[in-house]
């Protein structure tokens, strides 16, 4: 599986952007589809994720109410929509695979994310 974020770009805070997670190849029903950012020289933190079979989700706490992430099957897809975006949201953003079992509660831990697809970049001015 290759996966693809796309949808970045110069956004002026207070504004909204989507992102797209485009995968290449097939996205298995209990597979858990998640979303982490990166500033440069910091860490890579959590920001969404998502169950591909029933569309459960669960967000980082300073996202939640303003970021929104969805699926389409028929695309192969996951969208982050964000909006109401701050400058502290500026990061490359990451999309990632976790594949798991019915029972697997979502996880925020990076580590349980085996495939990774390259970045996209997103700039909020002030």
């Amino acid at each position: 599986v290759q996966l693809q974020a796309s949808g970045g770009g110069l956004v002026q805070a207070g504004g909204s952007l989507r992102l797209s997670c485009a995968s290449s190849g097939p996205i298995f029903s209990n597979d858990h589809i998640g979303w982490f950012r990166q500033v440069p020289g910091q860490e890579r933190e959590f920001v969404a994720v998502i169950n591909w079979r029933g569309g459960k989700t669960y967000y980082a706490d300073s996202v939640k109410g303003r970021f929104f992430v969805s699926r389409d099957a028929a695309k192969n897809t996951v969208y982050l929509q964000m909006n109401g975006l701050k400058s502290e949201d500026t990061a490359v953003y990451y999309c990632a695979t976790r594949r798991s079992d019915r029972a697997t509660p979502l996880s925020s831990f990076e580590s349980y994310y085996h495939e990774w697809g390259q970045g996209t970049l997103v700039t909020v001015s002030s």
